[in-house]
């Protein structure tokens, strides 16, 4: 084999290894957005949930129950 066929499948080798590494990249970025946009979805339907499950009253401001302890807890 002569040199310059060598060097050409070592470059053709390298250009090969470097499209690979680009779609594996580029599938890694996809899966990555997926992964971050049901990250926000979940934390905001436990915002929701939290939101929902706390009491809307406060406490009270005159009297003796209620105005120290939120008696609704």
């Amino acid at each position: 084999m002569s040199e310059a066929c060598r060097v050409d499948t070592s470059v053709n080798a390298t250009v090969s290894m470097a499209l690979t590494l680009q779609q594996y990249n580029a599938g890694q970025q996809a899966q990555m957005s997926l992964l971050k946009e049901s990250l926000e979805t979940q934390a905001n339907q436990v915002s929701e949930i939290m939101e929902s499950a706390a009491p809307k009253d406060s406490l009270a401001s005159s009297g003796t129950v209620g105005t120290r302890i939120n008696t609704y807890a």
